[in-house]
């Protein structure tokens, strides 16, 4: 199994045969797409359930009250 990795040091795993730059930049920018799509749905139904929390509490407030 370890007989065909093409790396013979961890260093030259790092430095990817020259292409570091390229090989981890893509990486880091498929982690943070990751992160955008996981992480930004939460943030907006956060923000979506305030105003819609709000919005039930103005629509409350408007009523007339009807306690007679």
């Amino acid at each position: 199994m370890f007989e065909r990795i093409p790396f013979s040091s961890f260093g030259e795993f790092l430095n990817m045969g020259g292409y570091a730059f390229n090989v981890w930049t893509v990486y880091l920018l498929f982690v943070i797409f990751l992160l955008v799509n996981l992480l930004g749905p939460r943030r907006r139904r956060k923000q979506l359930m305030k105003e819609l929390e709000r919005r039930a509490v103005l629509a409350e407030r408007q009523q007339p009250d009807s306690s007679d």
